[in-house]
């Protein structure tokens, strides 16, 4: 290990595609369960408690498919629900499709270190209903863009949405870029750089994270650039969701960084967005 990188602070970050609080366990499940995505379901509290458990161990947080307060989750903003399970000081929701009382289609940001800046994104496409949340993480002039998405299915469409978010990151030293991409490692890679963004992270062919009970797709991903020190990244085996989870460990320097207590927050704060 350098000298470089011990004299940095060690942040530890997660991915977590949290399917609205649902256990799924084999394919048949989005068939003969497909009514949990619009009613309420006996165990989805017990099931985010048991993904608190897990979420309580990191800085970061990124969650995708949380659902912000509508009649399948009780009309409980799940992301809060979360941050105070889990002890995180500072949370915030994106609601990327807006359903009424239906459905709350949101992205999810927890965080134990102080936001400088927030914004939403509204990321392009056909079908409204995918976004990215942008955060600042230190002072005005020196930070670390941290941004949570949630991509397309379409792979035009994921195109766009690379194009646009490289625009975001190409010019920026320190970038984490966590979420779920719904494509591969190598697609990924590809677009990102053809659009002028250097980004990468450990290529490793177990880091399959779809579907959770038998993976094998990489969908995934926590990416940095190349200021950004990583000492570990690995696909965690906790098959609550139809995903797993991702965990990426870094090293950042200590003039950007400095940490807000570890211990259990009881009241969150929700962090402001400027919209974009």
């Amino acid at each position: 290990m350098s000298s470089s990188q011990t004299e940095g602070k060690t942040l530890r970050l997660l991915s977590y595609n949290i399917q609205v609080g649902i256990n799924t366990g084999k394919y048949s499940d989005y068939v003969t369960a497909s009514w949990r995505h619009i009613l309420p379901y006996h165990r989805r509290l017990e099931n985010l408690h048991a993904m608190a458990r897990l979420l309580k161990n990191y800085d970061i947080v990124a969650l995708q498919e949380a659902d912000g307060g509508s009649l399948r989750s009780n009309f409980i903003n799940q992301v809060a629900l979360l941050a105070q399970y889990a002890g995180f000081p500072y949370w915030h929701q994106q609601c990327t499709r807006n359903l009424g009382h239906l459905a709350q289609h949101s992205n999810g940001l927890l965080s134990k270190i102080a936001i400088q800046k927030i914004i939403n994104h509204k990321l392009p496409g056909i079908i409204p209903g995918r976004g990215a949340i942008e955060a600042h993480l230190g002072s005005e002039h020196e930070y670390i863009q941290i941004i949570v998405v949630h991509l397309a299915l379409s792979k035009r469409v994921r195109k766009q949405q690379i194009s646009y978010l490289a625009d975001l990151v190409k010019e920026q030293p320190y970038v984490i870029l966590m979420g779920d991409f719904n494509c591969s490692y190598s697609e990924m890679l590809n677009q990102f750089s053809s659009f002028g963004a250097n980004l990468h992270q450990p290529h490793h062919g177990d880091g399959a994270s779809y579907p959770s009970w038998r993976p094998k797709r990489q969908y995934d991903h926590i990416l940095v650039s190349p200021a950004v020190k990583i000492r570990q990244y690995r696909t965690l085996p906790n098959p609550i969701s139809d995903h797993l989870p991702v965990e990426l460990e870094v090293f950042i320097p200590e003039t950007i960084i400095n940490k807000t207590s570890s211990e259990d927050s009881y009241h969150p704060v929700r962090i402001e967005n400027r919209k974009h």
